[in-house]
């Protein structure tokens, strides 16, 4: 497909509300499957497939990414230190070996940041473009892992996890702003904000960093709110019992 034949991406056209769907669709049906098979070879296959998909996706793009741009834009732009791309790699860690850590990781990192990634894309390229394709395959993958981890899974954060999540990305965020003065690259976006038609965004650079600091840590709070009242409820239910 020639540039002038890219069809433009559509925010919240029909092509985007239906990948927004599928991205919990996809991890609500697995989940069902998983927990009324009951069977751990099931569920093996499952996160076996899921894993693969997001593995031969992120292959395919970053040898797509190293022959288009060259080795010197790949190592600017491309190496996997955006969240999403060290999401994708937490993913597959997590389906293939029930980490902990991954999974603590993804539910905070994936459900906060990667969520927003999906409502307002920094995507130009629209249905049914590699790009298109590729870009939600690898942010509802991280989304959906993370879903499919808590209901069908059945794992849990706790508020260690919230804490953990929160102080290993400033961390991580630290040692790539390394990486970013190093190769002139912008890595999380910690130099220059991305397009995007977020309303989360509307400061310019290095306040908004700051905001994320604040927007992250409230995030992760209101994601760990959910699974607290629910313990919170189990526990009055089984002392009334």
């Amino acid at each position: 497909m020639s540039p002038s034949q890219v069809p433009p991406f559509d925010l919240f056209g029909a092509a985007h509300i239906v990948v927004m769907v599928l991205t919990v669709a996809v991890p609500a049906a697995l989940s069902v499957i998983v927990r009324r098979a009951g069977s751990e070879a099931v569920t093996r296959r499952i996160c076996l497939g899921l894993a693969t998909v997001l593995a031969v996706n992120q292959v395919v793009y970053w040898t797509y990414r190293w022959m288009t741009v060259g080795a010197m834009t790949f190592m600017r732009e491309h190496l996997p230190l955006h969240l999403c791309s060290i999401g994708i790699i937490l993913a597959i860690l997590l389906l293939t070996r029930r980490d902990r850590l991954s999974y603590e990781l993804i539910y905070f990192w994936g459900l906060a940041g990667t969520t927003n990634a999906i409502i307002t894309p920094e995507l130009a390229e629209g249905w049914p473009d590699y790009h298109f394709i590729q870009f939600f395959i690898t942010h509802g993958g991280i989304v959906a892992t993370a879903l499919f981890a808590t209901f069908g899974l059945r794992m849990r954060p706790d508020f260690k996890s919230l804490i953990r999540a929160f102080l290993y990305l400033n961390v991580l965020a630290a040692g790539i702003a390394v990486v970013n003065l190093l190769v002139d690259g912008n890595y999380m976006y910690l130099f220059e904000a991305p397009v995007t038609a977020s309303p989360l965004i509307f400061l310019p650079w290095p306040w908004y960093l700051l905001w994320f600091e604040v927007l992250g840590f409230g995030l992760f709070v209101l994601l760990y709110l959910p699974v607290y009242l629910g313990r919170r409820l189990g526990a009055s239910g089984r002392r009334a019992g």
